[in-house]
């Protein structure tokens, strides 16, 4: 072994070795009740993931780079696609996904804009973003009140001449009603995104979430079911998609060379491209308008072992949300999220919907679960068209309707979810089970 081996064995067992010190035991900690406080997620990670965070950093390439390629390949081959690109957010990934339906190379079915595109507007802000923001129209369809998804009865409703695709998520790792969704995709030649960033691990029919459609993405922000700090995911079985993707996320290059490699396709200097020189240098081409989307080599380190506990992860994900499921059954007053059918959930989080002509509103419950220690969060952004961000948008012009939703509304009024994540045990389970059948039973 060579003296710099041996000194980065000595730095990696050292690493460990600060874990086991000041990491483990905040994770071992004891809980307490009414004390100890219950966050709705958190992060859940040994000494593999900061090894592999110091491994990357000593090595200092910094970008994109081998734990990169290991990250894609397995979370590839766990979701059973052909290809999976990491990117630097799971914003980053519906923006990548989106504007890859936009590329000329999909010539008739390029999204162009003024185009429509069907989503929901219960959910988080960053899926609707990029359709706005490329100039496209959003279409907003009603939420149902079982499994807290599209209402695909509306689906035909919001069909226009204009209509390209459609762009929703799985509500907090609850898949929507696939089987629907996919079917009027396909009758009508439209594009499919999963907004998969709230449901890595979950099922329909036994096939992953975010891989039924035309691309799926992933977040691996902190609360999320894995984590790498920030970071993201596309993910596809689509070859020119693939293409598009890549060269969106590096900059709108044409050259499909890895980082720090040249000339992969052996003609650097000798193709013609649009009415540039013969010769032109391929590694500086661009065939779109593209981004710099790329996570650090240190990020996908820590993805590269968080993957190896990510079936533990959904398991526990499962497990927490059937004992909340069973001690909140029949508590009256409540509305329950239930797995679609045909589903097997990766859940997210636990939500909580009131029933109408209660004595306390939402906020009510809220204040009283957070003065008790558990941390609550509303279904994001509740209905996204009553939010500042709209103020300057037309209806009939920037955005659709269908409807008027109504049940749209009542999540954003009514509903409130709770955590279950896996680094969550009994005993937190037990509390928040206590203190909301508690309050609701008495107030």
């Amino acid at each position: 072994m060579t003296q710099q081996e041996a000194l980065k064995q000595e730095i990696l067992a050292k690493t460990k070795e600060y874990y086991e010190l000041v990491h483990k035991p905040q994770q071992e900690k004891e809980f307490v009740a009414g004390k100890s406080r219950v966050n709705y997620a958190g992060r859940v990670f040994d000494e593999k993931e900061m090894v592999n965070l110091v491994d990357s950093s000593l090595d200092f390439w910094l970008t994109y780079g081998s734990y990169s390629k290991i990250f894609e390949k397995k979370l590839a081959e766990y979701l059973g696609v052909r290809w999976a690109f990491l990117v630097n957010s799971g914003s980053s990934a519906n923006l990548l996904a989106f504007y890859a339906l936009t590329s000329p190379l999909l010539k008739e079915r390029q999204i162009k804009r003024g185009d429509e595109v069907i989503t929901v507007a219960a959910g988080f802000p960053t899926t609707v973003a990029p359709i706005v923001q490329y100039g496209a129209v959003p279409v907003f369809v009603d939420m149902e009140l079982t499994h807290f998804n599209i209402d695909t009865t509306q689906l035909e409703a919001a069909l226009s001449p204009k209509t390209k695709a459609v762009m929703i998520a799985h509500t907090l790792g609850n898949p929507f009603d696939l089987g629907a969704v996919k079917a009027f995709c396909t009758r009508h030649n439209l594009w499919l995104i999963e907004d998969n960033c709230d449901a890595l691990g979950s099922t329909y029919e036994g096939k992953p979430t975010g891989t039924w459609g035309d691309i799926g993405t992933s977040s691996f922000y902190p609360p999320h079911h894995m984590t790498m700090g920030e970071g993201g995911a596309t993910y596809t079985d689509n070859p020119l998609l693939k293409k598009i993707m890549l060269s969106m996320r590096d900059w709108g290059r044409d050259c499909w060379c890895e980082s720090g490699v040249d000339n992969t396709c052996g003609a650097r200097f000798s193709q013609s491209f649009g009415s540039l020189p013969k010769g032109y240098d391929h590694k500086y081409v661009y065939s779109h308008f593209g981004f710099n989307l790329k996570v650090s080599d240190m990020q996908a380190a820590i993805g590269v072992a968080q993957l190896e506990k990510f079936p533990a992860f959904v398991e526990k994900r499962k497990e927490n949300f059937a004992k909340l499921y069973e001690g909140l059954t029949g508590v009256e007053g409540l509305i329950l999220n239930t797995a679609t059918p045909n589903s097997a959930p990766s859940w997210f989080g636990f939500m909580i919907t009131l029933k109408e002509g209660l004595s306390f509103t939402r906020n009510d419950l809220a204040e009283h679960l957070e003065n008790a220690n558990i941390q609550t969060r509303n279904l994001f952004a509740g209905n996204m068209l009553r939010h500042p961000m709209f103020d300057t948008m037309i209806e009939g012009v920037d955005y659709r309707v269908v409807g008027d939703l109504a049940h749209t509304d009542k999540i954003m009024n009514d509903s409130l979810w709770i955590g279950l994540y896996p680094g969550m045990g009994d005993e937190a389970i037990a509390y928040m089970i206590d203190v909301i059948k508690t309050y609701v039973q008495t107030v």
